[in-house]
């Protein structure tokens, strides 16, 4: 599976991932790329389905998904990364620390999913709902939940969700629908900087704010008046989190 990927930074400087949300391409990156260039090589990736990389036909599992990134390491010829991830792509992360906790790190994990499996419906009717009425019929709904109202900066992040082939949206709804992190959580080596926020409608806090006690050197930072994307609308928080976790 070829991953669209953007490097930044020296070739030389250990390497970051940036593995974005559901429905969003690696530009949604932007607030934090240049930030963490001046120490790392970046390496900002598409998941499969999404943005500049392939878009095979679904469904798609978490396994797939995290295979990837790992397919994705070798490509590069690096041996270890540490991983940033909202989101799915958190729960990419988090599934990585997992499974191939050689290859991580250190890991941040951003407002991420765990167990959809225990209520699947909602993401198999998006699923159906995006297959038949594309990602444009999602759109107005998914940044109710990703921002406050107050943040209106969301032009950008729309068309990224418009943008987002149809196909490759709804199948990475299937891999959530069947995702269950949780078993395996506390064989976890990294440290982790789990990060949610007092808003988040899309992973409510109450989901996250748990995990931190079962994950072996997890820390735990609740963002206070933000919503789902904070990494896009709270930049000069998120920022500083990221570069004090990830040095």
């Amino acid at each position: 599976m070829r991953l669209n990927y953007v490097e930044t930074g020296s070739a030389d400087a250990p390497v970051v991932l940036l593995g974005s949300s559901l429905g969003a391409s690696q530009a949604m990156w932007a607030p934090q790329v240049d930030v963490l260039a001046k120490r790392f090589r970046v390496v900002a990736f598409d998941h499969r389905g999404h943005g500049g990389s392939e878009v095979p036909a679904g469904p798609y599992t978490i396994d797939d998904l995290g295979g990837d990134v790992l397919e994705l390491l070798d490509t590069l010829e690096v041996e270890q990364a540490s991983y940033v991830g909202i989101s799915l792509g958190g729960a990419i992360g988090l599934w990585l620390a997992e499974h191939a906790p050689e290859r991580i790190h250190r890991l941040v994990a951003i407002c991420p999913p765990t167990n959809t499996a225990a209520n699947p419906q909602p993401w198999i009717d998006r699923a159906a709902q995006v297959r038949a009425e594309g990602t444009k019929s999602i759109t107005d709904a998914t940044l109710s939940r990703w921002f406050l109202p107050e943040f209106t900066d969301t032009d950008p992040v729309r068309q990224l969700l418009l943008d987002c082939p149809p196909e490759g949206y709804a199948a990475c709804c299937e891999a959530l629908s069947a995702l269950n992190l949780l078993p395996d959580l506390p064989d976890i080596t990294a440290p982790v900087l789990l990060i949610t926020t007092d808003s988040d409608q899309s992973v409510p806090p109450e989901t996250v704010v748990p995990l931190a006690p079962q994950i072996p050197s997890a820390h735990l930072e609740i963002i206070e008046t933000a919503a789902h994307l904070v990494t896009y609308s709270h930049p000069q928080t998120i920022n500083p989190l990221l570069l004090t976790h990830l040095t």
